[in-house]
C-alpha cells in the first residue's frame, strides 16, 4: 500500500489512539518524515524488532509490537497445546515506552490463550534467559534496544533452551508475523481479565534469587576475593539501565566492600540523560565513571549497558597512573585464561572442554584454547549462536561448554543462560582482578602479560552510518560490490582467503580451492590476511550502519596499534568509499 494511504488510515481510523493520531498530524507538511514513517512496516528480523519510537508502520510503538506478538503467538499455537500451556516470560530493561510495550505483548499474547509470566522489575537479558529455561517456558520476549541511543526500543525473542531464537524458529516466526497484514488481525485483551484467567503472571522473587546463586557458583577462588575485598576498589555505573541492582548484589554477595557507584547515571531513565548513546564501547559514556574513580582513586571501572548484556571495563596502570580502556575481546580474554587456567590446577575443567566465540572476535581465543587443550569452535555473529551450540553440546554430551563471548563486550560463563551476561562478567572480571591484586598486579599487567605469552592480538571496528531508504541500497550496494570483485590485497596485506558466508564459500586465493565455512547463510565476507591478519564486511543486524572489523597479531603493543588503525583506514579505503 502507498506510504501517503498508510499515513491516512492512522489518521482517521478508530483503531488508533488520540495521542498517536495527534502526533502523525504534527507531521503532515513533513513529505520525507511521513515517507520514512510509513514505507514498509518495521521489519521482523531475525533477532526479532528493533526502531525508533513513534507513530507510524516502521516505528516502535504499541501497534507494531502487538502485531509481531500476534505472529508470534500465531507459531507457538502452531507448535500444539503443551507449546501453549508452557507460556511466554517478559521481560524489560528501562527504555521510554518499556510498560506499555510488556503490557501490549503479554494481553495479545494472552488474548491468544498464551500463559504469560511478567517481571515486575527492570531485569537484564540473561536473568530472561534464566527464567525461560527456569519457568519451561516455550518462548521469552524481552522489551530492550541493547545500547542504541534513546530514540530506540525493540523486542528480542527467545526460545525454549534460553537462547534467542534460531533456525528453524527464527524464519518460521518471521514469517507468521509477515502473514498479520492488517491490524484487525491481531488479538487483545483487559489486563484484569488476563489476571483472572490465569494467563497474566507475575514472576517470583524465586526466579531471581536463583539466579544469583548460580552467579555465585562461578566463583573459582572465593578465599582470594575475601583476602582481598577491603583492598579493591570498584566504581560501577548503570548508565541509567537495568544492572544496578543485579550487580550491586553480585559485588556484595561475593564480598567486595568497596564499590562505589556513579550517582547520576544509577538513576534508571530512558532519556539517558548523562549518555545519549549509552554503549559501554563509546567513550562519552565514561566522563562520569572516570572522574569518580579518579577521585576515589579506584583500581578497576565498570559500566554495563542498558539490558546489563555487555561489560565495558577501564583500569587504573599504576606505572603511568591513567585509566586504561579494555575492548570486549580484551575482558574476555582475561577470564578466558583465568578460568581455563584455575581449573586445570585445580583439576575442575570438564572432559572435552570447548570455548566458543564469534568469527569477528579475536584469535587469541585460538591461542589460549589451544594452550589449555581446549576445542574453540567459531560462529556466526550473535550470542544466539553460541547458546545454539551449547544447546548441540547438552543435547549430543559431546563436549562441555567452558566459556563462550563475542567482541561486543558480552560473554557468558556459566551454562545457567543462553545469552551474554553483564552481571556474570562482573563476577569474573572482579575475581580476576583480586587474584591480580593478591600478586601486587593489576588488569592491565595481567593483559600484558597475556600479549607476551601469545601475541599481541588487536582488533578494532570501522562503521559507516547510512540511514533511510537510500542508506539501506547503498549498504547493499558496498556487499555486492566486494562478494563480485574481492580484492588481491587490502593495504600492506595480501588476501590469502576469502570467506562468503552468504555462499557457504572459503576460497584459497592461492590454490583456488574452494570448501564450505560449514556455518548457516549469513550475509558476511571474511578476508583472511598474510601475517595472521584479517578484516570482516557485515551489514549491521540492528542499526542503518555497515560494520568493518579488522585485527592483526603484533610484536610490541605500541607498533601493533599502529598496524590496526593503518589496516582500519586501508578497509575503509577499500570497501567504503
Amino acid at each position: 500500500m502507498d506510504y501517503k494511504k498508510q499515513y491516512e488510515i492512522w489518521c482517521t481510523d478508530p483503531y488508533f489512539d488520540d495521542a498517536t493520531k495527534a502526533e502523525l498530524k504534527s507531521i503532515a507538511n513533513d513529505e520525507k518524515e511521513i515517507e520514512d514513517r510509513f514505507y514498509r512496516t518495521l521489519e521482523f528480523g531475525t533477532a526479532g524488532l528493533r526502531g525508533v519510537i513513534g507513530a507510524g508502520t516502521n516505528r516502535m510503538n504499541i501497534y507494531t509490537v502487538r502485531q509481531a506478538t500476534q505472529g508470534l503467538a500465531n507459531y507457538i499455537i502452531s507448535q500444539g497445546k503443551e507449546a501453549i500451556e508452557r507460556g511466554v516470560a517478559i521481560a524489560h530493561d528501562s527504555r521510554n515506552m518499556h510498560d506499555e510495550f510488556t503490557e501490549a505483548t503479554a494481553l495479545c499474547l494472552a488474548a491468544n490463550g498464551i500463559k504469560t509470566y511478567v517481571f515486575p522489575q527492570l531485569a537484564p537479558v540473561p536473568e530472561l534467559s534464566y527464567a525461560v529455561r527456569n519457568l519451561h517456558t516455550i518462548a521469552g520476549v524481552v522489551l530492550t534496544a541493547s545500547h542504541n541511543p534513546r530514540e530506540y526500543n525493540g523486542y528480542k525473542v527467545y526460545w525454549e533452551d534460553g537462547a534467542q531464537v534460531t533456525p528453524p524458529h527464527d524464519s518460521n516466526i518471521m514469517a507468521e508475523v509477515a502473514k498479520v497484514t492488517s491490524f484487525d488481525m491481531v488479538k487483545t485483551m483487559d489486563k484484569e481479565e488476563a489476571i483472572r484467567a490465569g494467563l497474566y503472571n507475575v514472576i517470583s522473587d524465586e526466579i531471581e534469587e536463583g539466579y544469583f546463586g548460580e552467579l555465585r557458583k562461578l566463583s573459582i577462588h572465593p578465599e582470594i576475593i575475601k583476602e582481598m575485598a577491603k583492598d579493591i576498589k570498584i566504581v560501577y555505573t548503570p548508565l541509567h539501565g537495568t544492572g544496578l541492582r543485579p550487580v550491586q548484589r553480585v559485588l556484595k554477595d561475593l564480598g567486595f566492600e568497596n564499590v562505589m557507584i556513579e550517582p547520576s547515571q544509577a538513576v534508571a531513565d530512558g532519556n539517558f540523560p548523562t549518555c545519549p548513546y549509552p554503549n559501554p564501547e563509546n567513550p562519552d559514556a565514561w566522563k562520569l565513571a572516570l572522574e569518580l574513580a579518579k577521585k576515589e582513586d579506584a583500581d578497576i571501572v565498570l559500566a554495563t549497558d542498558p539490558d546489563a548484556d555487555r561489560l565495558g571495563v577501564y583500569c587504573k596502570d599504576t606505572k603511568s597512573g591513567e585509566y586504561v580502556t579494555f575492548t570486549g575481546n580484551m575482558s574476555a580474554m582475561l577470564i578466558a585464561e583465568y578460568i581455563l587456567a584455575e581449573k586445570t590446577k585445580n583439576h575442575t575443567l570438564p572432559e572435552n572442554p570447548a570455548m566458543v566465540e564469534s568469527i569477528v572476535s579475536t584469535d587469541m581465543a585460538k591461542a589460549i584454547a589451544k594452550a589449555y587443550n581446549v576445542e574453540l569452535i567459531e560462529v556466526l555473529t550473535g550470542f544466539k549462536y553460541i547458546g545454539e551450540k551449547m544447546l548441540e553440546f547438552e543435547k549430543t554430551g559431546s563436549k562441555n561448554y567452558v566459556f563462550g563471548m563475542e567482541e561486543s563486550y558480552g560473554c557468558l560463563p556459566g551454562t545457567y543462560a543462553r545469552d551474554k551476561d553483564a552481571p556474570a562478567a562482573v563476577t569474573m572480571l572482579c575475581e580476576v582482578a583480586a587474584y591480580c591484586k593478591s600478586q601486587g598486579k593489576t588488569l592491565w599487567d595481567e593483559m600484558i602479560a597475556l600479549y607476551e605469552k601469545y601475541g599481541y592480538y588487536r582488533e578494532g571496528i570501522a562503521t559507516l552510518e547510512l540511514k533511510g531508504i537510500d542508506g539501506a541500497a547503498q549498504i547493499q550496494q558496498i556487499m555486492d560490490s566486494a562478494r563480485q570483485n574481492a580484492p588481491a590485497k587490502i593495504g600492506a596485506y595480501a588476501v590469502t582467503a576469502v570467506r562468503d558466508y552468504k555462499a557457504d564459500t572459503r576460497k584459497d586465493m592461492k590454490t583456488g580451492e574452494v570448501t564450505k565455512t560449514g556455518l548457516p547463510s549469513s550475509n558476511v565476507l571474511y578476508f583472511e590476511l598474510e601475517n595472521d591478519a584479517w578484516c570482516c564486511v557485515r551489514p549491521s543486524g540492528t542499526e542503518p550502519k555497515i560494520k568493518f572489523y579488522c585485527g592483526i597479531k603484533g610484536t610490541a603493543l605500541e607498533s601493533a596499534d599502529k598496524e590496526l588503525e593503518e589496516l582500519k583506514a586501508d578497509v575503509l579505503k577499500t570497501f567504503g568509499q
